[in-house]
């Protein structure tokens, strides 16, 4: 990628609020309004517009200008475009993108968004993975771009009869048997799905979870599910749960386990991804729409439920969208690119800063057990633990700005085991801080919210159960 570029464009951003442990935080969307500014001033604004498509044909379309060729700004262009274009395709998914404007623009994108260029981790993943079909990006001209054709469908809200919700996460799988909308069991079971090689162990792990809260109800009539992942027709496309299952295995067994689980119990049977069942047990506790909803835990999950209470069809996999532009930022191991969320909303980036400021961890233990370990300073006073917390909370204020320019949010829940303890009140507070400080007329329209634990969890299982429309 375009360094020099990416530099320029992450030096416009001026924050009022420093990340106490992060002093080369660039904000995403600080960086982008002022260039959109300095683009404004010059009086000769380009329009591009980004297109993308998805296998079902709805297309998403971003409207936006840059700088002409030959100015002296026009440098910024590549960054600027290709940072958003990464967002988009992480937000909404797509397996062709089309850029309308300046050629030397979309050469660029076409460039690095090809099987041998700096993309190809994003190239393999929207296109084979999961569109099941070769990514493409075209040139065109603004006009030229096809208009926007997006869709939602209703989602949940079922809370009529005997129905079983499950959750599955990477370190633990939920169950609950819901008899017209009011938990009669819930339990939790800890598993190790990342390193089973046997798609058979998903499977019996998910049917035995469900005969277990089945033995709390006279029937079952209907089952809903969220899981980790990219889930498409109630087939996951790809995700951690299921990473060590060989390639040739996942094709032919994982994609249909849940079709398979519904085939025995020949009952309505609905899995989305648990982002969306998050957002969806918010807006249901609420009584809202407009949910965005983030669990901060060994990723960073996001799932959003719109103005009319349905959810999109999108990826939500803000995971992976870039929320600094410093082009030093830390880089994902798994997609290779810098300044995504993974690094800055997850124990990972409590890993990270605890390092940086010199705190010691035992690298021998679990994930979790390094994390308490953070946790229990934070709790025990320790004020460099809490400089963690609040760097943490910038990072929120500011990546939750930048996610309100591409989604309409009136509720933002933050949740997860990040925020545990007091870490999440610390969280919640410096991230309002800011929004309010540097963003008034978001901080006006839009509220934070931090469930408390047991709200989530059970919440999270009803919202589950609630998928499926019986018949």
């Amino acid at each position: 990628m375009d360094n020099e570029s990416l530099r320029k464009l992450g030096n416009l951003a001026k924050a009022k609020f420093a990340a106490p442990l992060d002093a080369s935080f660039r904000p995403a969307v600080l960086a982008n309004r002022a260039y959109r500014e300095l683009v404004k001033e010059s009086g000769q604004g380009v329009k591009l517009v980004i297109g993308l498509e998805r296998t079902d044909g709805t297309r998403s379309v971003y409207e936006t200008q840059v700088f002409p060729a030959g100015h002296a700004n026009a440098g910024m262009n590549n960054a600027y475009v290709e940072r958003i274009v990464k967002f988009l395709l992480w937000q909404k998914g797509g397996w062709k993108v089309t850029i309308g404007g300046p050629a030397e623009v979309g050469e660029y994108i076409k460039k690095i968004y090809s099987p041998d260029g700096v993309r190809a981790f994003d190239v393999e993943f929207m296109g084979v993975t999961v569109s099941e079909r070769p990514f493409e990006v075209v040139v065109t001209d603004a006009a030229s771009v096809p208009p926007a054709k997006e869709t939602s469908m209703p989602i949940g809200r079922h809370l009529e009869g005997c129905r079983i919700g499950f959750d599955l996460g990477a370190s633990d799988r939920k169950v609950a048997a819901v008899i017209d909308g009011n938990p009669v069991f819930a339990e939790e079971i800890i598993w190790n799905p990342r390193d089973q090689k046997d798609p058979l162990y998903h499977y019996n792990e998910v049917m035995d979870a469900i005969k277990r809260a089945a033995a709390h109800m006279p029937r079952v009539d209907a089952i809903g599910g969220s899981s980790a992942g990219v889930i498409v027709n109630n087939r996951p496309m790809v995700g951690s749960l299921f990473r060590g299952v060989p390639r040739d295995l996942f094709n032919s067994k994982t994609k249909n386990v849940f079709l398979d689980i519904k085939k025995a119990w020949e009952v309505p049977l609905e899995v989305v991804n648990d982002g969306d069942v998050t957002a969806l047990a918010g807006a249901m506790s609420l009584d809202d729409n407009a949910v965005l909803g983030m669990a901060m835990g060994s990723s960073e999950a996001v799932g959003y439920v719109n103005e009319e209470g349905n959810i999109t069809g999108w990826l939500n996999e803000l995971a992976f969208a870039p929320i600094d532009y410093n082009p030093d930022a830390p880089v994902d191991e798994w997609s290779g690119d810098l300044g995504c969320g993974v690094q800055y909303q997850t124990q990972q980036a409590v890993f990270r800063l605890a390092k940086a400021s010199g705190i010691e961890l035992d690298e021998t233990v679990s994930l979790a057990e390094r994390l308490k370990s953070v946790q229990n300073l934070l709790e025990a006073g320790d004020n460099t633990a809490r400089k963690i917390w609040e760097t943490i909370g910038t990072y929120v204020g500011y990546a939750v700005a930048h996610y309100a320019d591409f989604y309409n949010i009136r509720q933002m829940l933050i949740l997860g085991r990040v925020t545990s303890g007091s870490g999440g009140s610390i969280i919640l507070e410096r991230a309002m801080e800011v929004i309010s400080g540097e963003f008034p007329e978001l901080a006006a329209k839009m509220e934070m919210h931090l469930p408390d634990e047991k709200t989530r969890r059970v919440g999270q299982a009803v919202a589950a159960a609630s998928l499926p429309a019986m018949k």
